[in-house]
């Protein structure tokens, strides 16, 4: 089992070192990525909904909002019907880098599963899906006396 987490991690950072590299010649960094796509499909959330699609913090959220406001990706606006609420907007600069992007992940995700046939790609998706709903689920895998979104015992 604990070749599988080896695996697993070295697949994690390879996939991630060439989705930086992809996301970069857009402008754009790995993560910023993933705020864009909920965006393109639900623009105008709070940085709250944002973190809880993405299964994020809201201070995580907030911080990529600030580097994409400054690189032009999206911007903050006060929510009509309730001033404490800021909702977050993608530019037009945003919009356009949609296709590209979507491009450019399509092309990674061939890329790195190019050896395998249709069936191995549904079993590795299947497989990974079940991975990370057992991980989400799961207390503190390595210590159960350690309560969920913790890191000690309290």
């Amino acid at each position: 089992m604990t070749e599988l987490v080896r695996l697993l991690t070295r697949a994690q950072k390879l996939l991630r070192a060439a989705a930086d590299d992809a996301m970069s010649r857009h402008g754009v960094r790995v993560g910023q990525n993933l705020v864009l796509e909920v965006l393109w499909e639900s623009d105008g959330l709070t940085p709250g909904e944002l973190a809880a699609r993405l299964h994020i913090t809201t201070p995580t959220v907030v911080n990529t909002a600030t580097r994409m406001e400054s690189a032009g990706l999206l911007v903050r606006r006060k929510d009509p019907a309730d001033g404490r609420l800021v909702r977050l907007h993608l530019t037009p600069k945003a919009r356009a880098a949609q296709r590209p992007i979507e491009e450019a992940r399509r092309r990674l995700a061939e890329h790195a599963t190019a050896t395998l046939t249709d069936e191995e790609r549904r079993h590795l998706r299947s497989a990974l899906e079940k991975i990370i709903k057992q991980m989400s689920d799961e207390d503190n895998p390595l210590d159960p006396a350690v309560p969920k979104g913790t890191s000690s015992p309290e």
